[in-house]
């Protein structure tokens, strides 16, 4: 009798850590933790918020943080408070007052100072993964997402061990291809990287235009298919606040119908999908498995998919939280 599935590939997928240090080194563990041979982190993987930290007399720092202002003294206190900031994705910066009234006054500044941390960061997070990845095995690749500034591209770009597929064709074995992006449809908040769907359609298919062998690739986009499931999130009135009927908040359908549309014409072998952090869920669109593991990053907590590929295509699947 032929044996089936003697060799597979194990990918771990997960997405949406805006800026949380916490998940961002669980995701680089995991490669070693569930046995996975390939790490895809699928966009928003920066912050978007800075929290100063402010420098007092006599060694104190002091912080308004969660609500609450927060008071730490000397190194030792420094360094946890900068970690809790951390790891629910804000960004700690130190000053003195004098430097967080000038930020106050000046939204330049403040975006100036911002974008420079959250550089600095990312920057900092690809080394620790370089470090912890060298000569493992374990292949990595992080996309930029809609909510994602364009000027980590860059940075990600040019490490030695994580690889950037935006935009691209990639192999991740001799047999499975992916493409990804992070550009998503139309959001209200005006996000860096938001497009009409028709300019989504065409980024696409300019990629599946390359593709070998469609039933062994990989759809690494960060908005879901609209109307599966994967998209489902509150609908909004013009204040941005919840919709709701009969005290319960109303559910609508967010995601892009370009990527639908290309899901349902090229039937890829998987979709892996973000965005929209509640819709945790799988989903079949034709033949193609479609998968957004959530986010809960506020929490650092680390929400992933395990999808394991066999021969003659996905073998098993679970969702992780961690």
């Amino acid at each position: 009798m032929r044996q089936k599935n003697k060799k597979f590939t194990r990918i771990f997928f997960a997405t949406d850590i805006h800026g949380s240090e916490t998940c961002f080194m669980k995701f680089i563990n995991a490669g070693k933790f569930y046995k996975a041979n390939i790490l895809i982190m699928g966009g928003d993987i920066t912050g978007k918020v800075i929290v100063p930290i402010c420098r007092k007399a006599g060694d104190t720092y002091e912080a308004e943080f969660m609500g609450k202002i927060v008071y730490e003294k000397g190194v030792t206190g420094l360094s946890s408070l900068t970690k809790r900031i951390g790891s629910v994705g804000f960004y700690p910066h130190v000053m003195d007052e004098e430097e967080i009234g000038e930020l106050r006054t000046s939204p330049k500044k403040l975006d100036e100072l911002f974008s420079k941390v959250m550089e600095e960061t990312l920057q900092r997070w690809l080394r620790e993964a370089e470090k912890r990845l060298q000569n493992t095995g374990i292949s990595c690749y992080i996309s930029p997402g809609n909510d994602d500034r364009f000027e980590i591209d860059y940075i990600l770009g040019n490490s030695d061990v994580v690889q950037c597929p935006e935009g691209k064709l990639v192999k991740l074995t001799d047999d499975i291809e992916m493409i990804s992006t992070g550009f998503a449809n139309t959001t209200p908040w005006s996000c860096p990287r938001d497009i009409p769907e028709e300019e989504l359609a065409q980024k696409i298919e300019n990629m599946t235009s390359k593709v070998q062998n469609m039933s062994r690739c990989v759809f690494n986009l960060h908005a879901p298919p609209h109307g599966t499931g994967l998209d489902s999130a509150p609908q909004l009135d013009s204040t941005f606040k919840p919709m709701t009927k009969a005290g319960t908040i109303m559910i609508t359908s967010v995601g892009s119908t370009a990527v639908r549309e290309a899901i349902l014409k090229h039937q890829p072998m998987i979709g892996l999908h973000g965005h929209i952090h509640e819709s945790r869920s799988v989903c079949k669109i034709g033949r193609t498995l479609s998968y957004n593991p959530g986010s809960e990053y506020t929490e650092g907590m680390l929400r992933g998919v395990l999808i394991t590929i066999g021969d003659e295509g996905v073998m098993n699947d679970f969702f992780t939280c961690g």
